[in-house]
């Protein structure tokens, strides 16, 4: 035992040396080499907005599910009368079936959920979202979250959002509100809607439908309008929609000025009020045009 104990000691005595260890490396230094790999790697700002083909969607219940979404959301009334208090579409503001960019896309979407909403003070989830608007823009009833059709509705914009990177936003996203607001004049705005919109809204802002009772322009107030809690029933909000999008097939040929006067009109006509709208915004945050 001592031989060995000897034989170890002597063993221990002849390594070599231990390499060198490298220096540590400042904290300034770490963070800007971190800062600079991020850097390297940092998503756009935005993505370009593009539309899957129809021939992306997948066979099964999946695809069966993507274009059920795709029903729900062009003919709304119609396939959830029962949760719409209305007259419109999620398509009446998400145009094409939420495609076109300026006007509410569905693209990319997915990706940017959860969010912050200051209206709720919380983070909501993309279904909470949608309920949002079918209690405000649909005037009616949230639809159940773990049911097919919020499933479906899920499953469509999720399939818009195909190739986007989480939480980038694509080009054209929301309603590109204006910069520099003009002062509205909704007198104006009263003239303009008889020239450039009531052949479709009706003089009455009451909308257009078909014989048998079927969609084709929605009303812009009145009992089967968005109520007063909409997105659309804000000045900003709707000036931006009507600058970009209308009249429908001739977007971007008024001026910021004939926008915001008709927004100015027609969104102070009377419609649907929104019961408990005094919770909205409980810890501040509420927008210039809120219309309580």
């Amino acid at each position: 035992m001592k031989r060995l104990s000897l034989l170890l000691a002597a063993a221990a005595c002849n390594q070599a040396p231990p390499a060198e260890l490298p220096s540590p490396v400042p904290v300034a230094a770490a963070a800007a080499t971190s800062s600079s790999v991020a850097a390297d790697r940092a998503l756009p700002s935005t993505w370009p907005l593009t539309v899957p083909d129809a021939s992306t969607i997948p066979d099964g219940e999946l695809g069966d599910a993507i274009r059920r979404g795709q029903v729900l959301v062009t003919h709304t009334r119609e396939e959830l009368p029962d949760y719409v208090g209305d007259g419109l579409h999620c398509t009446s503001c998400h145009l094409q079936g939420g495609t076109v960019a300026k006007a509410g896309p569905w693209v990319g979407i997915t990706g940017m959920f959860p969010m912050y909403r200051s209206r709720s003070a919380s983070v909501i989830t993309l279904e909470e979202r949608i309920n949002g608007c079918m209690t405000r823009s649909m005037n009616g009833k949230p639809l159940p979250v773990d049911g097919d059709d919020m499933t479906a509705i899920v499953a469509y914009m999720t399939w818009l959002s195909q190739g986007v990177p989480v939480g980038v936003p694509i080009e054209g996203r929301g309603f590109a509100k204006l910069k520099d607001a003009p002062t509205p004049d909704p007198a104006h705005g009263q003239e303009l809607f008889a020239q450039k919109c009531a052949a479709c809204h009706g003089a009455e802002g009451q909308g257009m439908d078909t014989p048998d009772g079927g969609y084709v322009y929605p009303a812009l107030w009145g009992d089967r309008s968005f109520n007063i809690g909409a997105g659309m029933a804000r000045l900003d909000t709707a000036a931006a929609f009507v600058r970009w999008n209308m009249p429908l097939g001739q977007g971007g040929t008024l001026t910021d000025q004939e926008a915001y006067d008709l927004a100015a009109f027609f969104t102070t006509q009377p419609r649907p009020d929104l019961p408990g709208k005094e919770h909205d915004w409980p810890k501040g945050g509420k927008p210039r045009d809120a219309r309580y």
